[in-house]
């Protein structure tokens, strides 16, 4: 009987059974892809085998969501079925927006040398490599707790899935009495000058969630915080906002003078010590550049180039991609109007941002969120989240009702890669 063979056998015999599945998941749908990648996923899942034949912690391949566009969004395990209270709100559009535009969009192809190089990659199995993991109460007092890479890796918090991406997410148990735990990262480099480009296709969505991707720094607001993406509860459009010392300030309030295809959203006043900390920030024009609108599509790209020239900040959903990015060498100059930017003249980077590093980060409630919580009017948000949940207070909800926010992994971050780029012609 098969019951009375070795364990070394039954290993063996439970692997052979697997390869069926994992070759035809993994190697047949992404043959063209990197070899060494696939054998990588094929070792971890004999070691998940392993690991549940003799009894330790079980470790599951993440549930899936397939998207309209045919891309996929891998889930948290514990954050599926639910059809909770805190899903996106489903009047959010998920059509097409009106991106930036750009020369040229599609797949990676032959681009001209650009003088903008490679500084750092942040993709794949390495993905959390040049990365620290900040630890304990959020700054900006929302109610969650951020994990060591340790704590976070074992409660299945921050991990690279089988298709190369890496997940940062937030705990999803129900009816907590103390903080959720969550993930905050920041890179280990710091740059004067340089291009951040983001490529993501999920990230967190929902009544009392506030995730951003940011630069930030030293001794803010000193060090100067460029705020790429941001956003709160429903919201379907993205705010990117600088902060920083006294001093700085935008030229005018007039989009069509600031060469933008964005909209501003407060005072022209950068500094955070007289704006009470709101700095000055500009809405994306692209109704699918933030939350449950740019998962439904697919994500998108985001860019920040710090230069002196200035901030500016582009985005394309991820079917208008430029073909130089894709490729690895992007070509600024070739992607038109920015939705954002803050211009040398009246806010001279040298002076206001240096050493800036990239930040993800994923909290509930606090400054922003929770202040949000009975307001309505920015695109997504018709209703208020108070009325949509009915929970008078962020805290009350997000405390409670944990389940609600595992709807299509409503708390996680899905990001294919962060490249650094400096310029050097």
């Amino acid at each position: 009987m098969v019951h009375s063979l070795p364990i070394p056998l039954l290993l063996l015999l439970q692997f052979l059974a697997l390869i069926p599945t994992v070759y035809s998941n993994n190697i047949i749908s992404r043959a063209a892809q990197r070899t060494h990648k696939v054998a990588a996923r094929h070792t971890h899942a004999i070691a998940r085998d392993l690991r549940v034949a003799f009894g330790a912690v079980l470790v599951s391949e993440p549930p899936q969501q397939l998207l309209a566009n045919g891309r996929t969004v891998y889930c948290k395990s514990n954050a599926v079925g639910s059809s909770g209270t805190g899903q996106g709100n489903s009047n959010s559009s998920s059509g097409t927006g009106t991106p930036t535009k750009s020369a040229s969009a599609g797949s990676p192809t032959a681009s001209a040398v650009s003088p903008w190089k490679l500084a750092e990659a942040h993709n794949g199995s390495e993905f959390f490599q040049g990365w620290s993991f900040d630890v304990g109460a959020d700054p900006t007092h929302g109610v969650v707790d951020y994990l060591d890479q340790s704590q976070a890796t074992s409660a299945g918090l921050a991990y690279v899935n089988s298709a190369g991406n890496a997940i940062m997410a937030v705990d999803t148990t129900n009816n907590l009495s103390g903080n959720r735990e969550s993930v905050r990262i920041t890179t280990n480099s710091q740059y004067n000058q340089a291009l951040w480009i983001l490529n993501a296709i999920h990230m967190p969505t929902g009544c009392g969630v506030w995730p951003a991707f940011w630069t930030n720094g030293p001794n803010w607001p000193a060090g100067g915080e460029i705020d790429i993406v941001e956003g709160v509860n429903d919201y379907t459009n993205n705010q990117a906002t600088i902060h920083t010392n006294p001093g700085c300030s935008m030229p005018t309030s007039n989009t069509t003078a600031l060469g933008v295809t964005g909209e501003l959203v407060a005072q022209t006043n950068c500094a955070a010590a007289e704006t009470g900390n709101q700095g000055c920030g500009m809405r994306s024009n692209s109704n699918v550049s933030f939350g449950a609108a740019f998962n439904n599509n697919g994500g998108g790209v985001y860019a920040s180039k710090l230069d002196d020239t200035g901030v500016s900040i582009h985005f394309w959903p991820s079917a208008q991609v430029p073909s130089d990015i894709l490729a690895g060498t992007p070509q600024p100059s070739s992607w038109g109007a920015p939705f954002a930017a803050w211009p040398a003249s009246t806010c001279d980077p040298s002076t206001f941002f240096y050493n800036q590093s990239a930040i993800f980060d994923t909290t509930l409630c606090g400054d922003w969120a929770g202040s949000a919580w009975n307001s309505t009017g920015v695109p997504g948000q018709e209703q208020s989240c108070a009325q949509r949940t009915g929970y008078s207070t962020c805290e009350s909800f997000v405390m409670a009702e944990g389940s609600a926010f595992s709807q299509a992994c409503m708390f996680n971050w899905e990001v294919k890669s962060v490249n650094i780029y400096q310029y050097k012609p």
